[in-house]
């Protein structure tokens, strides 16, 4: 019988406590108690940075579940992260109530477009908790729905990504469209409060700071979880060869439809919590490039892995905020030709990289260690 390895090592048991502390503990004192003069002090800036960086790193692990682990190369997720920020978005502007511009209790953008009324995809957006329920049903439902054709009709590799694509992309089109009744090119903004609370207060940026960092490790200790479980491996054995688990009895599509709802779900959960942080919620999100941005963190971060592609979110993402401040017009050059870099030298990603040198270095010790314990035997002691 095979030893039980345990769920983390106490290495990784120590990380994800030290995660717990800085998210929930010491960012929130970094922030509202040490004085704005510190250069201790958290500005406003560098945590809604680091909040907004955390929702990105959501979707990265959501896209190694389904890419890493199961073998489906997605470049539609931004659809499920952009639905869940909408959903988010409809309950924030029904609670701007008559501060907007106009002074209405319809959303400025539809007194602007001369609507009458409510459509009716608005008639429950008053409820935050609804609103919160959209953010992971509609999601989860069109990916179910999607994934249950497509897996069905065995759809695989390069055909399913442009498929998925191809969905974003429409999306993205319905959505521009001011007759929707979804904000059109602009989107939503100017939120005001989220539960009564303003938006604009340190105080509540704190909580959605935490709640965002609490969310990102609980998602990690779930997908953890299931990696290691029997459904993990099941996934693991069908991105390996999925032919032959149909021939050992295991149903595919099933196991495949299961993981891809969950991650449209994580997506759309991230994009519930983007919004009230970041401000903004438009159809830009749903553009090819931001699906395949998420594709870019998970592959430089390292597929496989559920810390790579987190590390591939906030070292992509860093570096974006660095040369989008200092040379805006190179950022797209440096994001391509670190794609590439990663593709013909680091196949594995950074983690790849990390476990590579830990191995040469425990190499190098073991081989020092050695004549050390031959100037310790017996003959050379006599």
């Amino acid at each position: 019988m095979m030893p039980t390895q345990p769920f983390l090592s106490r290495p990784a048991w120590g990380a994800v406590v030290a995660a717990v502390l800085c998210t929930s503990v010491l960012a929130p004192l970094l922030h509202l108690v040490v004085p704005e003069g510190s250069v201790f002090h958290l500005s406003d800036y560098a945590l809604g940075l680091t909040a907004k960086i955390m929702c990105y790193a959501i979707c990265a692990l959501a896209m190694d579940l389904i890419w890493g682990f199961t073998g489906i190369l997605s470049l539609g997720h931004g659809l499920f992260f952009a639905l869940g920020g909408y959903a988010m978005g409809m309950g924030l502007m029904r609670e701007i109530g008559r501060e907007g511009n106009y002074k209405s209790d319809l959303p400025d953008f539809m007194v602007f477009l001369d609507w009458k009324e409510m459509p009716w995809h608005w008639a429950w957006s008053d409820s935050f908790a609804l609103q919160l329920l959209l953010a992971v049903a509609v999601p989860g439902a069109l990916a179910w729905v999607f994934g249950y054709f497509a897996f069905r009709s065995r759809i695989k590799g390069v055909y399913f990504s442009i498929i998925t694509q191809a969905m974003t992309f429409a999306a993205m089109l319905l959505f521009f469209r001011n007759e929707t009744g979804f904000g059109g090119n602009n989107g939503f903004t100017d939120f005001k409060r989220i539960l009564g609370f303003s938006l604009s207060h340190p105080g509540t940026r704190t909580v959605l700071f935490v709640l965002t960092g609490l969310t990102l490790v609980g998602f990690f200790l779930l997908a953890r979880w299931l990696t290691r479980s029997k459904f993990g491996r099941v996934l693991q054995a069908i991105r390996d060869a999925e032919t032959r688990v149909m021939f050992t009895g295991y149903d595919p599509i099933a196991y495949k439809l299961a993981i891809w709802t969950l991650s449209a779900v994580m997506c759309g959960i991230a994009g519930a919590l983007y919004v009230p942080q970041v401000g903004i919620i438009n159809p830009s999100e749903m553009s090819p490039a931001a699906s395949i941005e998420m594709a870019i963190w998970a592959a430089v971060g390292g597929r496989g892995t559920l810390i790579g592609p987190i590390v591939g979110a906030f070292f992509v993402n860093g570096a974006k905020s660095w040369f989008t401040q200092v040379v805006p017009e190179f950022w797209l050059y440096f994001l391509g030709a670190l794609f590439i870099a990663v593709t013909l030298f680091l196949p594995q990603g950074l983690m790849g990289l990390w476990q590579s040198l830990q191995h040469k270095w425990r190499g190098r010790s073991a081989a020092s260690a050695e004549p050390a314990r031959t100037d310790a035997s017996p003959e050379s002691r006599a």
